[in-house]
């Protein structure tokens, strides 16, 4: 399936801002069942700088600074991806067998998902995550078995009710009241995970939508999605408890995958430090449709044009402060 993204984010500052220093994550990356075929990015008033470069995750970033005074900024990100139905789950390897291959042991090779069995800023071990897994992971069960069961079990006891979370209320505050938008599902499931000891991570991106029979497609009606990829037999398999689907390299072709890391705090859309601006609001529209569908009002002009095997810059440092 062929999808176009238009992901559009607008901040009106109540004072001007003099300077501006930002990091997108914007371009979805080139994953296993994805094909990036092309990324238009516009940053508008100009940047000073602006340059692409990958991230300790492997996804794309683009780094840009303002070095004018604005009262607003807009950025655009423009993309369109081929991407393949899911793979089928392969139940080999059992759950506890997958839990031991990442147990400290002197000598052994290091294995790169190792690094998503630890606590994140926004996703802590925690009995409670352990509790609330433990039914399904029965003795010698099969671990991409327990883990759709674990995903069907989280999305039939959790409620999904638009802003009865933020953006960092705590995974566990939202276990416990048990409601929360989609990024509280993926939170809650890599805790259950990782307080197993199973090595998880969290994928940013988008899900392709429907617009009520006889309706147009509205723009910037969508809105951006996470879900969660567990480490089996080599392979990543991605599973979305809040829609209850899941597969091998993503969760179905209407899904597109945009970044992964520890949590939401490794690949939020956009972050960065400003000086000045005093208040602010915030508009932000997406829009999924395959690119026949698209609306023709649905626009972005580009600053920079990549296609998907562009060379990555140099690396910027990392900004640690983010706009809310």
């Amino acid at each position: 399936m062929r999808l176009r993204v238009l992901h559009q984010t607008t901040y009106h500052y109540q004072s001007p801002v003099v300077l501006g220093q930002h990091i997108a994550h914007l371009r979805p990356t080139e994953a296993t069942g994805q094909t990036l075929i092309s990324h238009h990015f516009h940053v508008d008033p100009l940047p000073a700088h602006l340059e692409d470069s990958r991230d300790a995750f492997g996804n794309w970033r683009t780094f840009f600074a303002l070095q004018s005074s604005h009262q607003s900024l807009s950025v655009v990100a423009d993309s369109v991806v081929d991407t393949v139905p899911a793979g089928p789950l392969v139940h080999t390897m059992t759950w506890e067998a997958a839990r031991e291959q990442f147990r400290y042991q002197a000598g052994a090779s290091y294995q790169p998902a190792s690094e998503f069995v630890f606590p994140s800023p926004y996703v802590p071990r925690d009995e409670a995550f352990a509790d609330e897994a433990r039914p399904l992971f029965t003795p010698e069960r099969p671990l991409l078995e327990a883990c759709e069961a674990l995903m069907a079990h989280l999305h039939e006891t959790l409620t999904y009710e638009t802003a009865s979370t933020e953006v960092n209320t705590p995974a566990l505050q939202a276990l416990a009241q048990r409601k929360g938008v989609c990024q509280d599902f993926a939170h809650i499931m890599l805790g259950c995970l990782r307080s197993l000891g199973l090595p998880a991570r969290y994928v940013s991106g988008y899900l392709l939508t429907q617009p009520p029979e006889g309706q147009p497609r509205l723009v910037g009606a969508d809105a951006s999605h996470a879900w969660v990829s567990v480490y089996a037999d080599g392979d990543w398999v991605d599973f979305d408890p809040t829609n209850n689907r899941c597969g091998a390299g993503s969760p179905g072709e209407d899904y597109v995958t945009l970044t992964t890391g520890r949590d939401f705090g490794d690949v939020s859309p956009l972050r960065g430090v400003i000086q000045g601006g005093g208040n602010h609001t915030l508009e932000v529209g997406v829009t999924v449709a395959p690119p026949g569908e698209f609306p023709a009002t649905a626009t972005a002009p580009a600053t920079t044009a990549n296609a998907g095997n562009a060379e990555p810059a140099t690396s910027p440092e990392n900004l640690n402060k983010d706009i809310p």
